[in-house]
């Protein structure tokens, strides 16, 4: 009897310890509601930008846990995933406009968060242009990868692309295995993980219906594509999901599919082992924002509370 004591708490000690709850966060003042943004940290802050009309940039302060206005963007830009470079936020492959012909923002945009302030970075290529794409930096050049050319109604590519700030060079790489777009990537291990999205086609009134089972991975080493074995792929299809890596893990976050309510699933991509593993569900399933890390623990804030536009979300959860 006591050998089963003991190992049921084992058991028990170690299924906390994978399934940590997520927890909401309860700051002092609350920011906008807003969905379709980005979420990225520079140093000890988390900034809110973009999403559905222009809302300015809002700042949250981790050590005195309130969020603050900042300066608005020039212009609305939606379904990106914003990402840190040498402590400036970079928003490439945006989308402007309303749906379902949203249209690919032509140039880089980079907040300045010292400076509080916006500035014009160089034009995409035109025949690179796209919203909705993954976006990630791995050694100091940033990489998009998928996305779609005309909003929510056709256009879907499998573009992969390296952006390098420091020579303002662009560098068309191998086609990612499918196309795909409202995806989120993020690399692990050096290798870069593409899970979720789907191909919206509200051409022929085909968009949430369409995601993306199959997990591509691009390994930086050998520059080369794998795709995971069929049993290996994500076990909730969805899209509009986040993702944040965390050791040898991308863990892939909330989305959006035909059900109605957003995904709540948190699931973890192993890139050492190509397994799955669930993690705790969120206490509120959003889509169309961002999670970020901080001090080992992935906090995620605003987005769709259903599928579709609303209601927008203005809550922090975080997983420790």
């Amino acid at each position: 009897m006591p050998f089963v004591v003991v190992a049921c708490l084992v058991c028990f000690g170690f299924y906390h310890k994978m399934a940590i709850p997520w927890k909401t966060v309860a700051p002092e003042n609350l920011p906008l509601p807003r969905h379709e943004n980005a979420f990225a940290r520079v140093g000890d802050a988390f900034f809110l930008l973009g999403g559905r009309q222009v809302k300015p940039v809002e700042r949250y302060d981790t050590k005195t846990n309130r969020w603050e206005k900042r300066a608005a963007p020039p212009l609305e830009m939606s379904h990106f995933q914003a990402v840190t470079f040498k402590d400036e936020i970079y928003v490439v492959g945006a989308f402007t406009g309303g749906y379902p012909h949203e249209v690919p923002i032509p140039r880089i945009y980079i907040y300045n968060p010292k400076q509080d302030a916006w500035r014009e970075g160089p034009e995409i290529p035109a025949d690179r242009r796209r919203g909705s794409a993954g976006v990630t930096v791995y050694q100091n050049k940033i990489y998009v990868v998928c996305g779609i050319t005309d909003g929510h109604w056709d256009g879907q590519v499998n573009w992969f692309d390296e952006y390098n700030p420091a020579t303002n060079t662009w560098r068309k790489l191998p086609n990612a295995p499918r196309t795909r777009d409202h995806v989120s990537v993020a690399v692990a291990d050096n290798q870069l993980v593409v899970a979720g999205g789907r191909r919206s086609t509200a051409r022929v009134d085909s968009v949430l219906n369409t995601t993306v089972a199959q997990v591509d991975v691009f390994d930086f080493k050998n520059n080369k594509w794998r795709t995971a074995p069929a049993a290996q792929n994500i076990p909730t299809q969805r899209a509009g999901c986040t993702a944040v890596p965390l050791g040898s893990k991308v863990i892939i976050i909330g989305g959006e599919s035909p059900q109605l309510v957003s995904h709540n699933e948190t699931e973890a991509f192993d890139v050492k082992t190509n397994t799955w593993q669930k993690l705790a569900p969120m206490q509120t399933g959003r889509h169309g924002t961002q999670a970020v890390v901080y001090q080992n623990k992935v906090f995620i804030a605003a987005g769709s509370g259903n599928h579709g536009g609303g209601p927008e979300l203005n809550s922090m959860e975080v997983m420790e």
